[in-house]
């Protein structure tokens, strides 16, 4: 078994065999533009007229609980590797790089709901839970960085800020998020989170890594909102997140 200690809280199944097709989404030809609502990020409304999905849309945002969640063993085989070496990077915080890198290229992942529709994200950062030295957990947003390094070098200055607050502060009322959480004590088969009032941010959670013979699994539980992803962008998701996870450390 793979002691949970080199997996620092806050510091895919194998790989598909099918290929996922191409999904392109219409967009309101304007030009990007800052988000309404007083949310301070770049993007577009969908134009849900000529939006594929837009029945889809209609009916799953009605739904008391519109959310659904997937959960999956990814094999973490190469990055653990990677990181085992003498002075190699946190674990944590290139496995939460991957996880990011393949949301942002996975275009359901940066919708959101809006009074007015849906509305698409330019980008979306990560925002992890950090444990503590107290054993309780805080908050903190990393932000997309061009490359592992930078995303560690940074990440890693931000979660030592964050481990040494005394308050729980929640997220700006910012949505263009996705939220993020491990539990490096349990190998879970499912999984569900806390959701808000008008919440439609995706949730991602790590589980504890263990040894499949030769192989370490991850399990991997997604939560997201039905009326903007559905099962295909999920699987699309986890492909792309295993593939970073497959080719290892990437400078």
């Amino acid at each position: 078994m793979v002691d949970s200690r080199e997996f620092v809280w806050g510091d895919g199944c194998c790989r598909p065999f099918f290929h996922l097709p191409r999904v392109h989404t219409i967009v309101d030809a304007r030009p990007n533009q800052r988000s309404p609502e007083g949310r301070d990020s770049v993007g577009r409304f969908i134009d849900l007229e000529q939006w594929k999905r837009r029945q889809h849309y209609q009916l799953f945002k009605k739904y008391t609980q519109p959310f659904f969640s997937v959960t999956v063993e990814v094999d973490v085989t190469a990055l653990w590797k990677q990181c085992r070496k003498p002075a190699g990077p946190s674990f944590f915080l290139t496995s939460l790089f991957l996880m990011l890198k393949a949301a942002n290229e996975t275009e359901a992942f940066r919708l959101r709901l809006r009074a007015r529709g849906v509305w698409l994200h330019d980008r979306v950062a990560v925002g992890p839970t950090i444990l503590r030295a107290d054993r309780t957990f805080g908050f903190v947003r990393l932000e997309p960085a061009p490359s592992m390094s930078q995303f560690v070098e940074a990440g890693s200055a931000a979660i030592a800020k964050a481990t040494g607050a005394n308050t729980l502060e929640p997220m700006k009322s910012t949505d263009d998020i996705v939220f993020h959480s491990v539990l490096p004590w349990l190998r879970f088969t499912s999984f569900t989170n806390a959701l808000g009032v008008d919440d439609s941010i995706p949730r991602v959670v790590f589980g504890k890594c263990t040894t499949a013979g030769r192989r370490v699994m991850m399990p991997v539980a997604v939560e997201v909102h039905h009326a903007l992803v559905d099962g295909l962008d999920v699987a699309r998701f986890i492909e792309r997140f295993s593939d970073g996870l497959t080719r290892g450390r990437q400078k």
